[in-house]
């Protein structure tokens, strides 16, 4: 089969063995496969991410050899391996867990030198994580379940109570998956920044009440301004409460993830915020600890999602509930993957690129 490979940190275009199932797995075909940006960080900084998995007592990459990433995907069943239900047809479309179930425990998609990931025109996916696509949606959009369920996983991580007013930091798919997941969970009004008048747009059509342009206004500035409690909320404090400004408490969801941006949020944050890291930063950073300590900010770093995250997620997508469809700004077959990298360092241009392996 071919396949976009990772390979001495170039992305290649290359032929591979076809994956033959074994016990428990399903041979699917790559209908559509998004391009993450932790795939994006992972190309630039693959070492840094063979170290952090060490450090967490995971399976590393080992760079020498072949990785195939992708691991927001949709797929068609062309067959099965031993010791399974088959309980969907060939030819169903699903989504899964970028993840395979395997005696020695749970093993990723997409940044193993096992099990290729979505750039590849097959794949091999474990029967018992696998959701049916409903009927209708498109697999480019299926496909998106799993960039959604970032974002639905870190607005549940932020134990909303609901008199909160949320900010995000970054308009990228992630930020867009959360505006999303704010909306869903009718937390109002959103207030979303980005330098990207293009991405600012697509968080306004997503959810977002106020926009923010960073050259233009200080986002929690911004924030504050719709922040303003109500003349009950003001009386109802206790005294000492009532010296501090009267702000409705903060949740920001950082989204950008690079270096600096978690220092910004601590000396831009009211006191009390809490702080929802979704952005990955693969690099060293530094922040002054004191400015969380005086503020007594609360962070919260997440990753991934649960399966009962991602399954709602799907159905959100399926229902029309989130609109993922203007997230996607091109297609490509398995030749643009490498131009397709590049193209997404220009946020005017791109939100997401769909890879479909057999166009």
């Amino acid at each position: 089969m071919r396949a976009a490979i990772f390979r001495n940190g170039e992305i290649v275009v290359g032929e591979m063995a076809d994956p033959k199932p074994g016990n428990g797995q399903v041979l699917v075909r790559t209908l559509a496969c998004g391009i993450c940006g932790s795939d994006l960080h992972a190309r630039q900084h693959a070492p840094r991410m063979v170290e952090i998995a060490r450090k967490t007592g995971r399976t590393p990459m080992d760079l020498s050899r072949d990785v195939v990433f992708g691991h927001e995907f949709c797929c068609e069943i062309v067959d099965y391996g031993p010791g399974t239900e088959r309980r969907l047809k060939p030819g169903t479309q699903v989504c899964s867990l970028p993840a395979l179930l395997t005696p020695e425990g749970i093993k990723g998609i997409g940044y193993s030198n096992e099990f290729v990931g979505g750039y590849a025109e097959a794949m091999l996916l474990s029967e018992p994580l696998l959701l049916e696509v409903p009927n209708g949606l498109a697999p480019e959009h299926a496909a998106l379940t799993e960039p959604l369920a970032v974002g639905v996983h870190a607005v549940a991580k932020a134990n909303i109570r609901g008199d909160e007013v949320p900010l995000v930091i970054g308009c990228g798919p992630v930020g867009l998956a959360v505006i999303a997941a704010l909306k869903i969970r009718g937390l109002h009004p959103i207030v979303a920044a980005d330098y990207s008048p293009a991405r600012r747009a697509l968080a306004a059509k997503l959810g977002a009440d106020i926009v923010v342009d960073p050259r233009v206004s200080q986002p929690y500035a911004t924030w504050a301004e719709h922040a303003q409690m109500s003349e009950a909320e003001k009386a109802a404090r206790p005294p000492f409460q009532a010296m501090l400004p009267a702000l409705k408490p903060a949740i920001i969801f950082e989204c950008v993830g690079v270096p600096g941006l978690l220092q910004q949020v601590f000396e831009g944050a009211p006191r009390d915020a809490r702080i929802i890291v979704v952005g990955v930063c693969m690099e060293t950073d530094r922040n002054e600890p004191m400015l969380g300590i005086m503020k007594e900010l609360n962070v919260q770093y997440v990753l991934g999602y649960t399966p009962e995250e991602f399954a709602a997620s799907l159905r959100l997508i399926a229902e029309g509930q989130v609109d993922v469809a203007t997230m996607v700004t091109a297609e490509v077959g398995i030749e643009g993957v490498a131009k397709a990298f590049a193209d997404l360092a220009n946020p005017e241009a791109h939100t997401k690129i769909i890879v479909q392996p057999w166009r």
